[in-house]
Parts: C-alpha cells; structure tokens; sequence
C-alpha cells in the first residue's frame, strides 16, 4: 500500500511524494510530483499494480554503476568460458566499453546515448569490434533486467553496422600437392620429420592447429588407426592455454596410413603424457603465417618459397583442415561422418561450412546412380518392355 503526502520544499512550493514499502518491507519514497493526481497514478502503477504481478523496480536500484554489474556478469560466466572468449571480452571491455558506460548508472543509460556511442564507434572500426561491444553492454544490462534493477534493456531496437559478406579464400590441395608439401616441411634442419607429420596429419585428418598442438602421446593409437582429440591449445596473451577442444568434446578421428607411418618413428620417443608436436624449445607449436613478408622465415612459408608455389596458391595451416574436409567428401565421406570428423556441432553447420564441396560432387553422384541402373537392368535402361496381349 502507498500513502500520498504533501511536503513544501525549501522554495515554499507544494509537492507530492509517494510513501510507499518495497516487496522486502524495508520503506523509501518517490517525491517531486507537482499534483497529487500524478503521485497517485505513479503508485498505481510502479506500485500497486507492480508488486502485484511481479514486476516491481525499486527506483534505486538503478543507482548502481554499469562497472559493479559488468564484474558481477562476468564473475558468473568465467567458468563457462574458454581462456581466448575470456581475453576478447575483457580488452574490448578495457578499450571500448569501460570509458564510455563503466562510471554511469545502469537507470540513467538511455537508448538515444547508446545509438549515438555505436554510431560514432562504427565511423571508425569494424563492424565485429562495435557488435563485440555493444553485445557486452546488452549482455550486462539483460542481467540488470533479470536482477529487478531496471524495467528493461535500453539497447533494444539499436541500429547496428552488419559485418560484410566475404566469400572466404580457401585452398583444396589436391593429395598429391599435399604430399609434396609435407615432403618439403621434412627437409627442415630441425624437428624435419615432426613437421612432416604435422602437415599430413593437418591435411588428411582435419584437426584444428590448437588441437593438434594439444595432440599427446596417449591420444594416438596406431593398431586402430585412430586419434582421440581432447585438448587444445591457445595463446593468451603471449602464453599457451590448454584447455577442451572448440566443440567442448572428445572426438576420434579416423587416421589414414600415410599418417600412421608419419607419426610411428616420432611416438616411438615419446612417454605417456609426452605431446606429439613441440617446437625447438620443447613448448606447444605456434601458428605458422602465410605472410609473404621479407621478414616471415618460420619453417611453413620457408617451404612454400622453396617449392616456388605463387602466394595465391600458399595453404594456410586453416586451409588444410578444408583440405582434409575436402579429400573426404571425394573419397565417399557422407555429412555425418564429416560432421564428426571435424567436430563441429551439428551436420547443418558442415554443409553450410562445405556445400560447395557437396555441390561439386552432384555430378559424380548422377553418373554413379546411373551405371548402378545400367549394371542392375542392362541395355532395357529407358526401353519400355512389351507386355504380352492378356497379360498387362
């Protein structure tokens, strides 16, 4: 229940200002209102009506700053959150949101200043840096709506710059460039046949690099030719971070010869727990660039120079995870088992991914079904057989 009372403030004008408990029972006001008419409609419906279907906003909540909620929210999906999802958030909060909002009050955010920080952010960075930006400030204040701390998230109906569609360049090796590839990583003066092994295992198997980095000695089993994918590896801020690979979990992945042949010699060396893959100083690998930079000699551009490929044509190490992708789909490989070779979360995620590669092979499965028919019914294929007279 809330009481009206009529107050004179210290210039001598009449005032109104509603009295009323909070569903807690603790007792604040609202003051201000000139007419008592518009007191008692605010207590009717901030009120009354509110705490009677569940929707009451204590007027002061909002006074708490954007800064304590953001730390509150992020406490809580810290341990949800891979180390690389953890690091983005937090330098885009440093260096794009914290200024702007961080010492503001969550109530006293409006829409009308929240399109103008986006709009004026976008005239200068990319469109994935202002809606990495703007869905933490959304995230933070859905958590205030959540809480009871404000009625409802003043980001809705922002209008907000749309990432351009960029057809993504890929490189399919053909099996025997990727072997030639591989051949030229072996001639390495150091660790020639682990980045050989790499390069197959990449190529023809479809690992993540970051998993392959995780790769260890027990994820190898040679007899069933298969590899158990569990870790994975990022760098954070300079520093390799193990953790669970993108999908959040194990997978085995069929492994061909060339790999099993590849990797025997190396596994021989290594102790349980030991990683596959180290660099010359016994850390996890790092990504190779395919920068044609003057100044880019690390051993994966090294061997594409020495084998005289145009840049064009330069693999990445991403490219032959779309390599192996596509090695299998033309080896027979249905969505499904691609799907789980690959890890990704679902088989609609693949042929979004690799349609093109399906698209490729329509032909091929038109001219399969047809010699099928032809092997099954000989030379009647498309002939309409005559029905003796009493017969149809």
């Amino acid at each position: 229940m809330a009481n009206i009372v009529k107050y004179t403030t210290s210039k001598g004008e009449v005032r109104y200002r509603v009295r009323y408990r909070k569903p807690d029972g603790t007792q604040t006001d609202k003051r201000g209102f000139k007419r008592k008419k518009d007191a008692e409609n605010w207590a009717a419906e901030h009120v009354t009506i509110a705490k009677a279907t569940g929707t009451f906003i204590d007027p002061q909540a909002g006074n708490r700053l954007f800064r304590d909620m953001y730390e509150s929210w992020l406490s809580m999906k810290k341990p949800f959150w891979k180390p690389s999802q953890l690091e983005t958030t937090e330098t885009s909060y440093r260096t794009h949101v914290g200024p702007k909002w961080g010492g503001r009050r969550i109530g006293d955010i409006t829409n009308a200043e929240l399109q103008e920080w986006v709009g004026t952010l976008a005239l200068d960075r990319s469109a994935s840096v202002v809606l990495r930006a703007k869905g933490i400030v959304s995230a933070v204040l859905d958590r205030a709506v959540e809480d009871r701390l404000i009625a409802e998230n003043p980001c809705k109906g922002l209008d907000l710059p749309r990432k351009p569609v960029r057809k993504e360049r890929r490189v399919y090796l053909p099996i025997p460039r990727l072997v030639r590839f591989a051949e030229e990583c072996g001639k390495a003066m150091n660790l020639g046949a682990e980045r050989r092994a790499l390069v197959l295992l990449l190529g023809f198997c479809g690992l993540r690099w970051g998993e392959a980095a995780g790769l260890r000695r027990e994820d190898v089993d040679l007899e069933r030719g298969l590899l158990t994918v569990r870790h994975n590896i990022v760098w954070v801020r300079g520093r390799p971070v193990e953790g669970t690979p993108k999908s959040y979990e194990m997978r085995n992945v069929p492994m061909p010869v060339i790999v099993s042949d590849a990797l025997r010699p190396l596994l021989a060396e290594r102790h349980a727990g030991d990683r596959v893959f180290s660099d010359t100083g016994g850390g996890p690998i790092r990504m190779q660039s395919v920068s044609a930079v003057r100044g880019n000699r690390t051993w994966w551009p090294s061997a594409l120079k020495r084998l005289g490929w145009e840049h064009d044509d330069w693999p990445s190490p991403h490219d032959l995870r779309h390599t192996a992708a596509s090695i299998a789909v033309h080896a027979g490989a249905n969505v499904k088992a691609l799907q789980r070779m690959l890890g990704h979360k679902s088989a609609a995620m693949t042929l979004d991914v690799y349609a093109d590669l399906f698209d490729s092979d329509l032909m091929d499965v038109s001219r399969m079904v047809g010699a099928a028919v032809e092997l099954e019914c000989g030379q009647n294929v498309g002939k309409k057989e005559l029905v003796p007279a009493g017969m149809a």
